[in-house]
């Protein structure tokens, strides 16, 4: 029998669901520290002032540290486990985005935005990780894109006390409510237990036993642990799919975030104020939502692969008619169209990496490619602030998203390998 199959056998769908509500917690909290930039911003601008180049530097900061974090975190959980890592990066995230509410000039908050950042971006994949290897076979995609749809949720949430609280308390409180958040999840997330699938490889079949409380009779499948390069992402026939995935992490970060960072300065660019520009970005996180979950149906009926290349399709098409669009009307139902396709698209990546990846390599996998996405988040924003600068209107923004969603979904459809019901070693 191997690991996967045990895991199916012996952890009970109660405890999976537990599982699954940590970990969607830990990604709302996530989701809050990155996506709070967009709605405090314009404040944050006129409270603490400095030129356009610090405003670009304090809102690509987060995602300079969400680069390292996402990077080092996969090979670290790899190291020490899923459970320890999850931990630190916890603490390190509460307590600096705590530190960011009361900073008092550009600088100060753009280096607590960069060590929160950090604790962010190394969350992602370790909980990624953490979630796949206490789900089976049968439920994993579904799990797995729940876990991303949280993310909405978390994005919701923080921008709904952000506008009730914005004019009356100040963009302050939204991170401190932010750091008060991870307090509890701190407290449970040490009361956890590693995760079956490491502790087996790192322990054997007592420590497997251990924590499943039980006694497990078949014999279960060792894996050999090896130190594992990243270069090895580039061998055993994981080389196209460390290529397209790598690309589709990119695209879909590249957009979003292209797009969310500067979401008001957008909006007002096609005519409308600021205050409506506000709840129209304000919208466009709460329509994440329907997105997440349109990936939560599509991931196990359809597959990955083409479910994928979908997102990326509609991502291209609904980049195109926010370019092209002018009255409020229209503006609106083509932000809808954005927020579906891209957090769909989102959802899938998060869904599928791990699923291409034997466990030695699926914390590195996961890095690397969350570092890819945080790459993309710190170029994107300068990209977007930049070029509406220079041009004065959104369109070239626009057209160049529809571009690379195109090509990331052609890449998909002719280097992506199906993984739905597929046992992943």
């Amino acid at each position: 029998m191997n690991i996967d199959e045990v895991i199916q056998k012996y952890i009970t769908s109660g405890r999976r669901r537990r599982m699954l509500l940590l970990t969607s917690m830990e990604w709302m909290l996530v989701a809050g520290g990155v996506m709070i930039t967009s709605l405090t911003l314009p404040s944050i601008v006129d409270d603490l002032a400095g030129t356009v180049g610090s405003q670009n530097m304090m809102a690509s900061s987060v995602f300079a540290g969400m680069l390292l974090g996402a990077l080092f975190s996969g090979a670290i959980s790899d190291r020490f486990g899923r459970k320890w890592t999850n931990l630190v990066l916890l603490l390190i995230a509460g307590f600096s985005t705590g530190l960011t509410g009361a900073s008092n000039s550009m600088r100060v908050f753009s280096l607590g935005r960069f060590i929160s950042g950090f604790g962010y971006g190394g969350l992602l994949p370790v909980v990624n990780a953490y979630l796949t290897e206490f789900s089976s076979i049968r439920i994993r995609g579904l799990y797995l894109a729940l876990l991303e749809s949280s993310w909405a949720i978390g994005s919701i949430l923080i921008g709904g006390f952000t506008m009730l609280t914005l004019e009356s308390l100040g963009w302050q409180w939204s991170y401190y409510l932010l750091a008060f958040f991870s307090i509890p999840l701190i407290f449970v997330s040490f009361l956890l237990p590693e995760s079956p699938k490491y502790e087996f490889m790192k322990k054997g079949k007592s420590a497997l036993e251990k924590i499943l409380s039980t006694s497990i009779d078949e014999e279960v499948e060792m894996h050999q642990r090896q130190k594992q390069p990243i270069l090895g992402l580039f061998r055993n026939g994981l080389a196209r799919r460390t290529i397209m995935i790598w690309i589709s992490w990119f695209s879909v970060s590249f957009v979003y975030y292209g797009i969310y960072t500067w979401a008001p300065k957008i909006f007002m660019s096609k005519g409308l104020t600021p205050v409506s520009s506000l709840w129209y970005t304000f919208f466009m996180l709460i329509m994440q939502l329907p997105g997440y979950l349109a990936a939560a149906l599509l991931i196990e009926r359809f597959g990955r692969r083409p479910s994928l290349t979908f997102f990326f399709a509609g991502m291209a098409v609904s980049s195109i008619v926010m370019a092209f669009v002018s009255s409020s009307s229209l503006l609106l139902f083509a932000s809808v169209l954005i927020s579906l396709f891209v957090l769909g698209a989102w959802g899938m990546v998060y869904a599928y990496t791990p699923e291409l990846y034997p466990t030695e390599m699926r914390g590195l996998g996961n890095g690397t490619s969350g570092a890819m996405a945080r790459s993309a988040g710190i170029i994107a924003p300068y990209f977007t602030s930049t070029l509406m600068g220079a041009t004065g209107s959104v369109f070239v923004v626009m057209i160049f998203m529809a571009a690379l969603s195109t090509f990331a979904a052609i890449v998909v459809f002719r280097m992506g390998v199906e993984t739905r019901q597929v046992i992943i070693e």
